[in-house]
């Protein structure tokens, strides 16, 4: 039993899981495929691993809904004080995750969980000035990009942020896209320059595509006969517990 834990398959039993589940809850909720990757492998394997492990399923996903619609000008023009907040902090913070310090990263994407659980589940907005929407907007960026460096998780305080924009559903969907994609590549390029980007973990991210895939097939034939908003819920409190669980853990 000890040999089939510490087993190449066992990880690739559990890499292959995670994912399933986690496009499941992309295919039921619109999100939440890294977030919940980064939640599950974070507690098997190091920080850096996991993070380098979603990159492909979380880019080839979110890549349908950045060009699933026909705003990608307008948003792009919209959103770049954001994204390019976004991408610069998430190369300068990436040395974090990089940096080997996994109970440092580990608390922090704990912490991370565990926000952004209780932000959704308690259905807050932000509310927009028009006027100072461009400077909030680089802020936003500034600390999605941190948290995505240091963390591998990049929905805070991205999504609610977008969210409050007042998107049509279709320019809300490609708005949340466009983002994970600047964040997921930014991630990504961080890594490569610190050196986290081995042949086995790009191996590994390709493998992780399929069962993602799968999962987010499920997902969208779950969602006709659940209520989405009761799955979401139950997934964020699922979330809470495992992002206190890694926070403890961390602290121990």
């Amino acid at each position: 039993m000890v040999v089939f834990w510490e087993s190449g398959l066992y990880l690739m039993l559990m890499i292959t899981a995670t994912f399933v589940l986690a496009g499941m809850v992309k295919g039921v909720t619109g999100m939440g495929l890294p977030t919940v990757a980064m939640g599950i492998l974070g507690a098997l394997v190091s920080p850096v691993a996991a993070a380098a492990m979603l990159l492909l399923p979380s880019l080839i996903s979110n890549l349908f809904q950045f060009g699933g619609g026909g705003n990608t000008r307008t948003l792009l023009k919209r959103l770049w004080p954001m994204l390019s907040m976004v991408v610069v902090a998430t190369l300068l913070a990436s040395v974090w995750i990089a940096g080997g310090d996994t109970r440092r990263t580990q608390f922090a994407l704990g912490v991370a969980l565990i926000l952004y659980a209780l932000w959704t589940l308690a259905g807050k907005r932000i509310l927009v000035n028009p006027q100072r929407e461009k400077p909030v907007s680089m802020m936003v960026g500034l600390v999605t990009g941190l948290l995505t460096g240091g963390t591998g998780v990049f929905v805070m305080p991205a999504v609610p942020w977008l969210q409050s924009l007042d998107f049509e559903k279709e320019e809300l969907v490609q708005a949340l896209g466009i983002s994970f994609t600047f964040s997921t590549l930014a991630l990504a390029l961080g890594l490569w320059w610190h050196g986290a980007l081995p042949v086995q973990s790009v191996t590994l991210s390709a493998f992780a595509i399929i069962p993602a895939l799968v999962g987010q097939w499920i997902g969208t034939r779950v969602r006709r006969v659940i209520s989405p908003l009761v799955f979401k819920r139950c997934f964020l409190l699922c979330l809470m517990g495992l992002g206190l669980e890694m926070i403890l853990r961390a602290a121990s």
